[in-house]
């Protein structure tokens, strides 16, 4: 049995998206992947049965159901670490039940969600923030959603990561010997004044971790933009023009909308997240009240509030800004005022934190918002290589450094190795459970029951 894997079935699963299209790849991975699809296939050239270190394509055909392209992979070289088998056929659903039938009659089993790169990560192919990353990269919808997982795959937060943790393991197994000559007080293996200089170092590297997970958050779940304003200022025509159709009801008259709605805007690379708000105002209207309380709490939780102000008659609502929230006013109707540079602006600590752009959503004259949009969208999610997206990962990083911050206090007090070394583990382990090196059963069954089928 030519494979690493410590499995001894073996799984098929079309690996494509649901539904009929041009082409659908069904994918073998098994300890008799090899020969499952030889049982299938006919014309299987000979010279596959011998090892290969390089995958191979071949033209086969499947007996009375479709001529296919079929590709080998020898383990370990391949995506999962065992031999694994891709068929591509034509897109007919008729064609993928079939051939997935005569492979489970062959021998096969269905493959569970999220199985293929669960194998790879227990075939050591890759770490457990490696193998989300697979399907973070599958679920982008954006460049910069792309460019986070494809970089976490790539082993981006991982190597930083399993650094750290080398550095701290050495100093916690030699913090482990001198608990085993306890006896022997005037003996150290540890110098403390390294290993401060080490946990300050660490600290620093989790500090920034924990804190790019804001601008991470954001990348993966879209920028959220509350677009807030007084009754009849534009903010329905202004969400329809930057949507380019007719996604809120517009009306003259005020109140016409009691409720949120939220579309989405790919701009530049990044994901924004729309919210249409009900206008700000005092109202004896209990439906209109409801929609001004959920139009604050929109606001509350937005990244970026863009106020439309009709720029013939303006009128500001109040509008405490959250800590980081980016604030842009925009006049709206600025098409029925003489000269733009004479609008209005705001007095007091909010101006310092606002941007004043000139639109006309009605004429569809709202490029400089756009703009202002995307350089705030990019000054928020302006990050190192490294970014933390994963709220598992902000979890088990927020763990990480509490511990290693208890070291760094701890070895200021001077107390024992046995409570340090307590402390110490507690950081070891937070790490490893990103990676994958500490984790149970169960953690491993929810990450991958999110994953597709043939993932």
């Amino acid at each position: 049995m030519n494979t690493a894997s410590a499995f001894q079935d073996t799984i098929a699963a079309v690996s494509t998206p649901a539904g009929t299209g041009g082409i659908a790849v069904v994918r073998i991975s098994g300890p008799d992947a090899v020969d499952c699809a030889k049982k299938v296939l006919a014309f299987w050239q000979p010279d596959l049965q011998s090892p290969l270190s390089v995958p191979c394509t071949r033209f086969c055909r499947i007996p009375d159901l479709d001529d296919v392209v079929v590709t080998l992979f020898r383990a370990p070289r391949s995506f999962t670490g065992e031999d694994v088998v891709e068929v591509s056929c034509h897109g007919s659903l008729y064609i993928q039940n079939e051939l997935l039938r005569r492979l489970i009659n062959a021998g096969c089993r269905m493959a569970r969600a999220g199985e293929f790169t669960s194998r790879a990560f227990l075939n050591g192919k890759m770490d457990l923030s490696e193998a989300e990353a697979v399907a973070d990269l599958i679920a982008s919808q954006s460049e910069a959603e792309k460019n986070i997982a494809l970089r976490q795959m790539r082993g981006g937060l991982s190597s930083e990561l399993q650094s750290l943790r080398d550095q701290l393991l050495h100093f916690t197994s030699l913090v482990e010997l001198e608990l085993d000559f306890a006896d022997h007080e005037d003996i150290e293996f540890v110098n403390r004044d390294e290993l401060k200089a080490l946990a300050r170092t660490i600290e620093q590297h989790l500090t920034r971790l924990t804190a790019s997970f804001a601008a991470g958050n954001a990348i993966k779940n879209g920028i959220i933009v509350a677009i807030a304003g007084v009754p009849n200022a534009g903010k329905s025509t202004l969400l329809n023009a930057m949507l380019g159709d007719e996604r809120a009801i517009v009306s003259e008259i005020q109140g016409t909308t009691r409720d949120t709605i939220e579309d989405t805007l790919f701009l530049n690379g990044l994901r924004f997240r729309l919210i249409d708000t009900a206008g700000i105002r005092e109202s004896s209207d209990p439906l209109e009240r409801m929609g001004v309380e959920r139009s604050r709490k929109a606001i509350e939780t937005a990244h970026i509030v863009v106020e439309v102000v009709d720029a013939t008659q303006p009128q500001f609502i109040p509008l405490p800004l959250q800590n980081g929230q980016t604030h842009i006013i925009a006049y709206n109707k600025s098409d029925l005022v003489e000269k733009a540079d004479t609008l209005p602006t705001i007095n007091g600590e909010q101006s310092d934190r606002s941007v004043c752009v000139a639109v006309s959503a009605k004429n569809h004259a709202i490029s400089p918002l756009l703009d202002a949009l995307t350089e705030a969208g990019r000054h928020l999610t302006a990050v190192s290589n490294v970014v933390v997206s994963n709220a598992r990962h902000y979890e088990a990083l927020t763990r990480a450094l509490t511990a290693i911050r208890n070291v760094e206090k701890a070895l200021s007090d001077g107390v024992s190795g046995e409570f340090l070394s307590m402390d110490l583990q507690d950081c070891l382990s937070a790490l490893g459970e990103i990676t994958g090196q500490i984790t149970s059963q169960e953690v491993l069954n929810q990450i991958f029951s999110k994953f597709c089928i043939g993932k």
